[in-house]
């Protein structure tokens, strides 16, 4: 137990400088410097009030609140009615001011005294103004350009009829949102765009801050309110909604909801894959009642918003994740999340039929081969150095291409033929060696009769390189969530995670180089080892067969020939290596390593195939559409159900769900039951239409499962590994 423990305590000391370097490494979130909710209304910022002075002259007046600022070139007039104006508004000289939007500004704070010059209409017994302009405050928010009209009483004297004045200055219908003649409950139901106000600004470059405004009498419903993204579309999307307490109404068209009778702010997080400055159109829809009145049908307000470039930490999960990535959400215990997810999905790798039969044999040559403590943390440190460093690798090459502008998922490799094809061939070799066909020397890759050997460092090092290469078609589902973190995090961060994933993957292996107690634990090699090492080739050939069904899908019948032939040339050659070994003749090898090579022929011919025609367009038919992003809005504006799987056939999840819950009858009925529509979306060759579709839902890759409602409201994001049960109630609450 003595032993163990000292053990343990050196992995201990040994792991903890690394996770020290980790936390350099990682930079810390900072602190969020705005908070929303400092941030007043606009027309409390910039409270206009106003009066007509006399027969010629409106007065106009700004009460601008401490910590605000109104820009000068932004204030004008649109339009008046009761009132001829000469010129443009009157402005006092502001306050010199370098912006960094408009460059050398005016500013004005605290108040802002205007006049407007002209006369007024005869018989006018009121004025009617229209003004924009357009401030901000010091804490880092500006406004939209804001529109505001104002409505002025004609002293007694100057207008037609004698109506009392108003004393001082009059407040707009915005001050109090709507005050005397178009207020009340009781009387006529307002137009809509009096009864339910809306405004939107960006909340920095990953946020958006609404106010919502019923008048008084009026309400909002929370839950029919839906917010989309109609411009920027699958670079920016909307993420969580924050909405602020409601208040529970018994409702005679809903039932009991959650209701707003008074103005609320509301923050938006947004979802966005880059980082430049760009223009969004949001799409809000809203649907709301007069007190014990009218109800109104569902409305809609569009706002263009101007989102500002961030650095790449707006990438890291301060936007919180859609549905199917696992809800990871952003700051510190994100990362912990996302990092301890990555580092279960690397351990649960050793288990797939890929990497089983190396970690296998790897360990019964460590626990069997008398060696030292010493050599065998040795042997476990150097494997699980080339494990992480083949990860790490991985990272950095996924990174460069998607900061290049290439748009990727994970399993992209995958949807190149000729990886594939490489692939198979690996697989084929290490079941050719793992029979006995040959034997690779311990200080090339650490596999076949050099994994029960003492290996060298540079073979312990390879074996991990090569655990990883095996590992890549038998990425388990359960790390999308992590990686999902790590394809939107900052490039520092999103290496973390892959670094965590080899990490996972060598971890086994480590323990068992540095606990010399689980290594007694194994059983102890024999001659049973030759027919267990041997069993263990037969994984490796399924894999390899799976892959050639794999590069059929994409590349046709001619494809699996060639790739037939090149493995048959690839064994003889190997064989033949293993023949030359033996004899000592340095011709009959450079003959050998001649052959081996040309198996590489055929691959570079089978690159060069056209995808088939068949797998050019997916198929239809009465149970299916292909995807396209056009068609589903065709279909959304139509009001029906879709139902939409994004697939490849090299996803063994994604096979698995099909079989086991989309072929079944009930899912079909489901959809009949609601007019619904299944639309499929083939990801096995590259597409960058359903590479958009993934990013726009924050999703790495393939599976997906995106299901949207008749009603036009936001899609839900199914889990990744499907239950019939779910996906008929989400279906069923689709249609409703």
């Amino acid at each position: 137990m003595r032993s163990d423990t000292g053990a343990a305590s050196a992995l201990l000391r040994l792991l903890l400088p690394a996770l020290a370097l980790l936390a350099l490494v990682l930079p810390a979130r900072p602190a969020l410097a705005i908070d929303p909710s400092q941030l007043l209304p606009v027309e409390e910022a910039f409270a206009l009030s106003g009066r007509v002075a006399g027969a010629e002259r409106i007065d106009l007046r700004w009460e601008i609140a401490e910590g605000y600022y109104l820009y000068r070139h932004r204030a004008r007039l649109i339009d008046a009615e009761g009132f001829a104006v000469d010129g443009e508004l009157d402005l006092p000289p502001g306050e010199a001011y370098t912006d960094e939007f408009f460059g050398d500004v005016e500013t004005y704070r605290h108040v802002l005294d205007a006049s407007l010059h002209g006369r007024l209409v005869d018989g006018a017994r009121s004025v009617r103004l229209e003004l924009t302009y357009q401030g901000c405050a010091d804490i880092g928010i500006c406004y939209p350009p804001h529109r505001q009209t104002i409505e002025l009483a004609v002293p007694a004297g100057l207008g037609a009829a004698a109506r009392p004045a108003l004393p001082g200055f009059g407040r707009a219908p915005g001050g109090d949102l709507f005050g005397g003649a178009f207020g009340a409950s009781d009387s006529l139901p307002l137009p809509e765009a009096q009864a339910f106000r809306a405004e939107a600004i960006a909340d920095g470059p990953e946020g958006l801050l609404l106010r919502l405004s019923p008048a008084p009498g009026y309400y909002l419903y929370r839950d029919n309110t839906t917010f989309a993204i109609r411009a920027d579309r699958g670079r920016v999307s909307v993420g969580e909604v924050l909405w602020p307490e409601a208040v529970e109404h018994e409702d005679e068209f809903f039932g009991r909801s959650a209701v707003y009778f008074e103005p609320v702010d509301v923050p938006v997080r947004l979802l966005r894959s880059h980082t430049e400055a760009t223009t969004i159109t949001l799409q809000l829809g809203i649907q709301g009642c007069q007190d014990e009145g009218i109800c109104y049908p569902p409305m809609e307000r569009v706002f263009e918003i101007e989102l500002p470039a961030g650095g790449q930490a707006l990438l890291a999960g301060g936007s919180t994740p859609a549905a199917g990535t696992g809800g990871l959400g952003g700051g510190q215990s994100g990362l912990l999340v996302a990092l301890l997810l990555a580092l279960g999905g690397g351990v649960l790798l050793n288990l797939m039929p890929c990497v089983l039969p190396i970690l296998s044999l790897k360990a019964l040559s460590l626990a069997g081969s008398g060696t030292s403590p010493a050599q065998a943390r040795h042997t476990a440190l150097w494997y699980t150095l080339g494990v992480v460093v083949s990860f790490g690798l991985i990272g950095l090459l996924v990174l460069g291409l998607r900061s290049a502008g290439l748009a990727l998922g994970w399993g992209f490799q995958l949807q190149q033929p000729l990886v594939v094809a490489l692939l198979a061939y690996l697989m084929l070799a290490i079941g050719l060696n793992l029979s006995g066909v040959f034997s690779i020397g311990g200080r090339l890759a650490g596999v076949g009769q050099g994994l029960t050997e003492k290996s060298g460092a540079a073979g312990d090092f390879f074996t991990g390189v090569l655990a990883v290469l095996v590992a890549s078609p038998c990425t388990a589902p359960f790390m999308g969530a992590a990686l999902a973190f790590a394809f939107a995090a900052p490039p520092a961060v999103a290496l973390g995670v892959f670094l965590m994933l080899g990490l996972g993957l060598a971890l086994p292996f480590l323990l068992i180089g540095f606990i010399p107690g689980l290594a007694s634990r194994l059983p102890r090699p024999g001659a049973w080892m030759e027919g267990f090492k041997q069993a263990l080739a037969f994984p490796m050939y399924l894999v390899a067969v799976w892959l050639a069904w794999v590069l059929a899908k994409q590349r046709g019948a001619d494809a699996i020939g060639l790739l037939l032939l090149g493995g048959v040339v690839l064994a003889l050659g190997l064989w033949w290596l293993e023949r030359a070994r033996f004899s000592g003749r340095r011709l009959g090898r450079a003959l050998a390593l001649a052959v081996v090579l040309a198996a590489l022929v055929p691959v570079w011919w089978l690159n060069q195939l056209p995808p088939p025609a068949a797998a050019a367009e997916a198929p239809e038919s009465a149970d299916r559409v292909a995807y396209s992003a056009d068609r589903l809005q065709t279909l959304r504006d139509a009001g029906r159900v879709v139902f939409v799987n994004m697939t490849a056939d090299w996803c063994v999840t994604c096979k698995a769900n099909e079989r086991r819950v989309l072929a079944d009858a009930g899912f079909r009925e489901a959809l009949d039951a609601v007019d619904g529509v299944y639309m499929v979306g083939d990801w096995t060759n590259v597409d960058p239409a359903i590479t958009a579709f993934l990013e726009s839902h924050n999703a790495v890759g393939v599976p997906l499962y995106v299901v949207y409602p008749a009603n036009g409201g936001e899609p839900r994001v199914l889990p990744t590994i499907l239950t019939l049960g779910g996906v008929l109630g989400a279906i069923a609450e689709a249609g409703r």
